[in-house]
C-alpha cells in the first residue's frame, strides 16, 4: 500500500506525537512560523539597526522596537532576533536535516522531473513547471501571512496548541479545515479528479 521506505499515518502520528512529547518536556512547544517573523527581524536590523533597540537594566537587557509586530510578547522577536542561535532556528535547520536524513537512509527519491512537477498536480494541471512554482509561491506567501496573522502555524496551533487545548488553536484548526476542504474538492473536481 505504501511505497518502500514510506511511513504509514501510524507509525508517522507516534513519531510526531513522540516529537511533540520531548519538545514540551526538554524546551518548548513547537512551532516553526514565528522563525520566518525572526529572520525577517534580521534582515530588516541590517538595512535599519534601530529597529531592535536594546538596554541596560538592573544588569539584565532590556529589548524594545519602534515596531508593534517586532515588540509585541515583551519583544520577543527582537530579542529573538539579537540572539539567533536559538530554540527557534536550531528546530527549522533540524526541519531540513531531516529532509536530507530520510532521502540518504532510504526515503522518497523522485527523479527529476517528478521534482518539477509531481505527478498529482501532473494529474490535475498538466506538465507545467512555472505554473507549479508559480502557485507553491503564491500557496506558500498566502500560508505564512495566514500564519502569522492566526499568531502561530499548523505546528504551532494544532500540534503543540490543540495538545494544550488552546481554544485559539481549536479555532485556528477549525479554519483550516473548513476553508481548505471545500476549496480543494472545488478545485479539484473542476479539473475532472475523483480523488
Amino acid at each position: 500500500m505504501y511505497p518502500k521506505g514510506e511511513w504509514n499515518w501510524l507509525k508517522g502520528g507516534i513519531a510526531l506525537a513522540a516529537v511533540a512529547v520531548a519538545a514540551f518536556l526538554l524546551v518548548k512547544p513547537i512551532g516553526v512560523s514565528t522563525q520566518f517573523a525572526v529572520v525577517d527581524t534580521m534582515i530588516w536590523e541590517i538595512i535599519d539597526p534601530e529597529i531592535v533597540q536594546v538596554r541596560e537594566e538592573n544588569g539584565h537587557k532590556v529589548y524594545s522596537s519602534p515596531n508593534a509586530y517586532i515588540n509585541k510578547s515583551q519583544a520577543s522577536y527582537a530579542r529573538a532576533a539579537d540572539n539567533p542561535i536559538n530554540y527557534g532556528l536550531i528546530f527549522v535547520l533540524s526541519i531540513i536535516g531531516g529532509v536530507v536524513l530520510s532521502v540518504l537512509t532510504g526515503g522518497p527519491k523522485p527523479n527529476r522531473e517528478e521534482r518539477k512537477v509531481p505527478e498529482g498536480f501532473q494529474r490535475y494541471f498538466g506538465y507545467n513547471p512555472a505554473l507549479r512554482y508559480t502557485l507553491a509561491f503564491i500557496g506558500g506567501v498566502l500560508t505564512l501571512y495566514g500564519a502569522r496573522l492566526a499568531g502561530g502555524c499548523t505546528s504551532g496551533h494544532m500540534i503543540s496548541g490543540i495538545s494544550q487545548t488552546a481554544v485559539s488553536s481549536l479555532l485556528f484548526a477549525a479554519g483550516v479545515f473548513a476553508t481548505a476542504i471545500p476549496l480543494a474538492i472545488w478545485l479539484y473536481r473542476q479539473r475532472g479528479g475523483n480523488q
